[in-house]
């Protein structure tokens, strides 16, 4: 039996370890006593071209201004087609492709920016250029525009990668236990999520969990009301304070940084303040179209990778008393995104390389990729799902719901796997 009490069995695509339903299976599992030793990080570096880790000022701004000449080319093209005005007769086929035609915009103009919010979060990395002052400037410029802060979130996210797949101190996704899902001695439903599972069923309960996270899970994280850590800047628990990326005295950052979080702060209020003057001269309806539509779409693709490349039933998280640093980052998964990969720098590609080394430049990835895969995929070591990124999605809305505790070795389990409350009864 292999992890989650699935059989497990390899298939002759290079030997990709799967379920018996021809699920994909982490090929390292702790667990297991034959498991290989992990090597360190600067094992791992030594594989790795020195090149990869050389930054360059033109080669970054060179896709800047990619990026923003596609960006102005979607927004020409939706300029010389569409109407901000809502057709008469919304019945009509000139409403429909009205609706179609702002919906395909929103689409790819989403996904045009998120290129730009990648390259805003190598700027917050380092990975950007040699100059921190540098990168700072234009990754503050990119993601307030996405009205994102970026200091506040540059420093959440370097502790997601300090403590990844961590059940107490990590950041962003952490998983919930048994108790916060509702289920009361590992079987009972007795409130929450589980007795909304119950409710609704499976399915739905899946969509749930999409929506969640890709429609309003973006700005619950951002409020400090889902998927932050345990613990505050201090190391202790948090006792049910919010630790939101706005105000400067949230527990989530160290008082030094107060400035730098006001700062991103009072970006984001310019930010909606431009909006709101916006919308008073030109309506808020065009200004929805036009803005909010792409940006709800770029906020699902930041939300999407974050989930994918890290969560999957068959791939570890780790309580205090297991994790490592090196654990935690060979927890990434790679998965292939197809023609998003174009857009969005290969970020979800390439993951693994990332989180072991993320002050290199993406567009050296790929030659890392292939020397960390070389060294990593005999010993086990290497995850590499090649399931499509949509399918994933739903397997894991499906599957990865709560682990039973904040200690020792676990993995996601399902409340597909729960008993209804009225079969109990019956038993």
């Amino acid at each position: 039996m292999g992890k989650g009490g699935q059989s497990v069995q390899s298939s002759s695509r290079n030997d990709i370890k799967t379920t018996k339903d021809g699920h994909w299976v982490s090929p390292y599992n702790p667990l297991d006593p034959k498991a290989p030793a992990l090597p360190s990080k600067g094992e791992i570096k030594a594989v790795i071209p020195k090149e990869c880790f050389e930054r360059s000022y033109f080669h970054s701004m060179y896709f800047v201004a990619r990026d923003t000449a596609l960006a102005a080319g979607c927004v020409y093209i939706a300029h010389q087609t569409l109407s901000t005005d809502v057709p008469a007769d919304l019945a009509s086929v000139d409403a429909l492709k009205w609706f179609l035609g702002w919906n395909t915009y929103a689409f790819w103009m989403g996904c045009i920016l998120t290129g730009h919010w990648v390259l805003a979060h190598e700027c917050g990395h380092g990975a950007f250029s040699p100059s921190q002052t540098f990168n700072d400037f234009w990754g503050f410029i990119m993601h307030q525009a996405l009205l994102v802060p970026y200091f506040a979130w540059q420093y959440s996210h370097a502790k997601h990668h300090r403590r990844t797949n961590n059940t107490m101190d990590g950041e962003s996704h952490v998983p919930n236990s048994k108790d916060e899902m509702g289920l009361k001695n590992g079987v009972e439903r007795h409130g929450g999520y589980a007795a909304i599972h119950e409710a609704i069923g499976d399915g739905p309960f899946a969509m749930l969990q999409i929506f969640a996270h890709l429609v309003i899970g973006w700005p619950l994280y951002l409020m400090g009301l889902a998927s932050t850590g345990r613990l505050g800047n201090d190391g202790k628990p948090l006792d049910g304070a919010v630790i939101d990326h706005y105000r400067p005295w949230s527990k989530m950052f160290p008082s030094k940084l107060r400035f730098k979080i006001a700062l991103s702060t009072i970006g984001v209020i310019a930010s909606w303040v431009g909006l709101y003057f916006a919308a008073q001269e030109y309506g808020a309806l065009p200004v929805t179209l036009w803005y909010m539509g792409p940006l709800m779409w770029n906020q699902a693709w930041l939300v999407l990778y974050t989930w994918l490349q890290h969560n999957d039933p068959s791939v570890p998280q780790y309580g205090p008393d297991e994790w490592t640093w090196v654990k935690g980052a060979l927890s990434t998964i790679d998965r292939p995104y197809g023609i998003f990969d174009f857009f969005h720098h290969k970020i979800g590609s390439t993951h693994v390389a990332h989180h072991l080394f993320h002050e290199m430049p993406f567009y050296k990835a790929d030659v890392a990729t292939a020397a960390i895969k070389a060294y990593l995929e005999p010993k086990g070591l290497y995850n590499y799902d090649p399931t499509p990124w949509y399918m994933a999605m739903w397997r894991v809305a499906k599957t990865c719901h709560y682990i039973d505790d904040l200690e020792g070795i676990q993995y996601y389990k399902s409340l597909e796997d729960i008993p209804l409350s009225k079969d109990l009864k019956k038993d």
